[in-house]
């Protein structure tokens, strides 16, 4: 049942979508079966290689391969489906054991905690399937987490007990030495051995969003096909046989999700865009694939963002807007909403521009009823379907109550936006109420929306956008808070500023500084920062260069700058003077006076690493209208 249809009192009630994974338990409980491994050098399964190994599966209603999918119901697993049926493929969901054993080919998304996962797949009695149908050199596909099982046990909330079939620890990045942790964005592969489902990305960037990682070893080099440098070199993926797995994600990594599918499974009957055919990527449709030759990855990207203010307008369409230091309207005299355009559609232009991130924030809606929105879920369904690579969501993210009295959680609101396709969502002022708890009490009360998002579905999940504005100081000891000397004087030829927070839009100040909204935050477990600045908010004249550096010297997660980007230099300056791991812009792109390629292009001539994309993207077969 869609859930336009619904009234919204009963959304959530009505859904069919799975419940969030339970909270893990202590660390010293039991956490799931230990797996007994097959030795590579005694009993190990006879495997096959991909090229003798031909899949002739039943096909599905449509006359379509079948792919199962392996959902346990944590994150969004939204695009890993509308990437296998943009393909061709048609979806069977794993309802029982039985599921996995019977499955032509198998895909597991794992998202989440490493416990809860292994938790779920015990209690449902698909851990031990799962073990036999990969043991017996099935064609697998997992991606993320759905590496991360395979191996002997993770230290997240644990340790805890994987499904023991590749020898290692999955552990924490080292943060000690200023490794930004989560690590998040695109980064480049080293391959380790011949895999052709490799040779089809090699040169360009993946896109990776994780804590933890497996490292390579003695006894686990004859599965891995790949690292990746971050830090140290931890497995980016293994192969053995007809069983593949990634850490990162083919299906947010534009793309590589067609190439990966079609190798993996050795599927030939696939509906592959001509764009690929016509490039030379795919040369006849027994897919003999060459390398994309366009990238010079190397190591982790900076990333361009491209961000998209929701509203609804006078007239009651959703449009995309742009404030001048947070107002959206014309100055005219109807004084109308700014409207730039529809946002599915800016969405997925950005993404065939090359965008490494959509961000969307719902402006107005939510204020009273969050899951009353309908429009914007229908905004995330619909990009979702279109757009492969992450989408973040803003705006209402919290507790609340409808008008019957039925309560709503800020984690049953953040899992329908997962839900409807969000890979992240980003939260504003109820993290500076928490954050300003955190700070009077210093008791994390595991309430907040921050806390309660980012303990089910990783800190890697969860965005903090903080809204400040420039307060200048004649004297930095006139406040409490941590102040910077500006590299502009003020109006009185003040040398230094505080940042002051706000809330609801901008529209009221609290007594917190930008610095120790973000150390907090931090340890509440957000995984990222969205750096705002009011005072240069559609000024064009560029970013707050003075207050990035703060804040991005002052955390060990990454932080996006945005607010006041006019010209391309402007991102090489952030980026050669602060450590932002991203820069995020909007307007110039709405307005069509910059392109996010001529950004890159400028970045890369200025010695700034930058994903670069190997073709235009394709048009999504998904043509339903959405507005």
């Amino acid at each position: 049942m869609e859930a336009a249809n619904m009234r919204p009192s009963h959304f959530l009630a009505a859904t069919t979508a799975p419940s969030p994974p339970p909270s893990p338990p202590p660390p010293s409980a039991p956490r799931s079966l230990h797996f007994l491994r097959h030795d590579s050098n005694t009993n190990s399964p006879k495997l096959k290689p991909p090229s003798t190994f031909s899949v002739r599966a039943s096909a599905g209603a449509n006359n379509n391969p079948v792919v199962t999918l392996l959902d346990y119901g944590a994150g969004n697993v939204r695009s890993v489906r509308n990437a296998i049926r943009s393909l061709g493929f048609d979806i069977k969901d794993v309802q029982s054991p039985k599921d996995i054993l019977n499955a032509e080919r198998l895909i597991f998304p794992g998202v989440g905690a490493f416990a809860a996962a292994m938790d779920v797949l015990t209690q449902k009695g698909m851990a031990e399937a799962l073990c036999t149908y990969i043991q017996n050199d099935r064609p697998f596909l997992g991606i993320c987490l759905g590496l991360q099982l395979l191996f002997d046990s993770s230290e997240e909330n644990g340790p805890v007990n994987g499904l023991g079939l590749i020898p290692g620890v999955v552990g924490r990045f080292d943060s000690s030495n200023g490794l930004r942790v989560p690590h998040i964005g695109w980064n480049a592969l080293q391959l380790t051995k011949n895999s052709e489902i490799l040779n089809t990305i090699r040169n360009n960037h993946v896109y990776f969003v994780h804590s933890y990682r497996a490292m390579p070893s003695d006894d686990n080099k004859d599965w891995v096909s790949s690292t990746c440098n971050y830090g140290d070199n931890f497995i980016a993926s293994v192969r053995r046989g007809n069983v593949h797995a990634v850490q990162f994600h083919p299906e947010k990594s534009g793309g590589t999700m067609l190439l990966f599918l079609c190798w993996s499974f050795c599927i030939e009957k696939v509906l592959i865009p001509k764009v690929f055919l016509n490039k030379g990527h795919l040369t006849n449709r027994k897919l003999r694939v060459k390398v994309l030759e366009v990238g010079n990855a190397s190591k982790l990207a900076k990333r361009v963002i491209a961000c998209l203010d929701v509203r609804t307008n006078d007239e009651g369409d959703l449009v995309v807007t742009k404030g001048d230091q947070y107002d959206v309207r014309e100055n005219t005299k109807e004084n109308e909403v700014r409207n730039l355009g529809k946002p599915v559609d800016l969405a997925g232009k950005y993404y065939r521009d090359g965008a490494d991130e959509i961000s969307f924030l719902n402006i107005t809606g939510f204020r009273d009823f969050p899951l009353g929105d309908l429009p914007m879920l229908q905004v995330l369904r619909y990009t979702s379907e279109r757009v492969f690579v992450p989408l973040t969501v803003g705006g209402g993210i919290r507790d609340f109550t409808d008008g019957s009295g039925r309560y709503y959680s800020s984690l049953e609101v953040a899992s329908e936006y997962f839900r409807s396709g969000a890979d992240k969502v980003s939260i504003g002022s109820d993290a500076v109420y928490a954050a300003e708890e955190y700070i009077r009490s210093g008791v994390k009360t595991g309430k907040s929306s921050l806390e309660q998002i980012s303990r089910v579905y990783g800190n890697q999940a969860v965005v903090v956008s903080i809204d400040p504005r420039r307060v200048f100081l004649k004297n930095p000891y006139d406040v409490d808070f941590r102040t910077v000397r500006v590299s502009n004087p003020g109006p009185n030829g003040e040398e230094f500023a505080w940042y002051q927070c706000t809330v609801n839009g901008g529209r009221e100040d609290r007594q917190i500084g930008a610095y120790e909204l973000a150390i907090a935050v931090e340890e509440l477990g957000a995984g990222e920062i969205m750096l705002n600045c009011i005072d240069c908010d559609g000024q064009g004249k560029g970013f707050e260069i003075d207050l990035i550096r703060l804040i991005s010297d002052a955390v060990n997660i990454p932080v996006i700058a945005s607010s006041g980007a006019g010209k391309v230099e402007h991102f090489s300056e952030v980026f050669k003077k602060t450590n932002a791991s991203a820069a995020l812009a909007a307007g110039i792109f709405h307005r069509e006076e910059l392109g996010i390629g001529s950004v890159k292009k400028h970045l890369s001539n200025e010695g700034i690493e930058v994903r670069l994309t190997p073709y235009k993207p394709p048009p999504s077969r998904f043509s339903r209208p959405w507005n």
